[in-house]
């Protein structure tokens, strides 16, 4: 792999390990589609495995540090300066109806002595697909092998921007609701595939020129908010002074399309 440390190859073999039964799972709720019962206790149980499965192998390989989970919460390590964010199955709804848009995302977030933060690496995997997103600080964004940039465009025009939009239980359904309507006007298309990880790491890729949500959690974004910048673009909340890591609000794009995106989402 190139240019990967042993921190990365740590969390590469963690998520790659994790991934070999969810395939397999992946396969069985396709089959469950058709029954009764449905796929829900089975996808918990997934993610539940999943998750147990992540905590092993990183603690393993790093005794003291923290590990933020979806699951679990946060569990406090040894080494207060580093915590593993975890996201088990990041679109767990596209998983539950067999979908192939779903990822195990992981971040390591640093901490610093005057207690500020920053998240050093990050590791963001589609199995189905056999894509591996990852970066690490200052040393770039890659899918599988191969270096990624965020796209080129320049008009908020001619951009695809991604979203997410909360389902049933979750707050924010008019806000969503008057962001689409904002910047709808303004773009080539939106799109909401259901995966806040892989939203992050298209737009490092290209296939987005940029991705905005509202309430998300910090394993949501981990991993997301290094592979955009370390691509090349930038990553703020929607509002001028928030804190992008920890999911409230998030804009991320290249640095043409960010400024405008950022104005029209302030206005909604």
């Amino acid at each position: 792999m190139a240019l990967a440390s042993a921190l990365l190859q740590v969390m590469t073999d963690a998520v790659r390990k994790t991934a070999r039964p969810m395939v397999r799972d992946f396969g069985e709720v396709s089959n469950l589609q058709v029954s009764r019962k449905g796929p829900g206790d089975f996808v918990t149980a997934a993610d539940l495995k999943a998750e147990q499965t992540l905590f092993e192998l990183l603690t393993k390989a790093r005794p003291g540090y923290g590990f933020l989970g979806e699951e679990r919460g946060l569990i406090e390590g040894t080494d207060k300066s580093h915590t593993w964010i975890v996201d088990p199955i990041d679109g767990t709804t596209n998983f539950m109806h067999a979908m192939p848009h779903f990822a195990i995302t992981v971040g390591l977030e640093r901490r610093a002595p005057d207690g500020s933060s920053e998240i050093v690496a990050g590791v963001t995997y589609n199995p189905i697909l056999n894509e591996l997103f990852w970066a690490e600080k200052g040393k770039g964004c890659y899918l599988n092998d191969q270096r990624i940039r965020v796209s080129g465009r320049r008009d908020l025009a001619d951009s695809l921007i991604a979203t997410g939009l909360p389902f049933i239980g979750k707050t924010g359904h008019a806000q969503a609701i008057k962001d689409i309507h904002a910047v709808g006007q303004r773009v080539a298309g939106i799109r909401r595939l259901g995966s806040a990880a892989l939203d992050f790491a298209w737009v490092a890729c290209g296939r987005y020129d940029a991705y905005f949500e509202r309430n998300l959690k910090p394993w949501d974004v981990a991993a997301g908010t290094l592979f955009v910048t370390e691509a090349g673009g930038i990553v703020t909340s929607i509002e001028d002074h928030g804190d992008p890591k920890s999911g409230a609000t998030i804009c991320a794009a290249n640095a043409e399309v960010h400024p405008a995106l950022r104005k029209v989402l302030q206005a909604a």
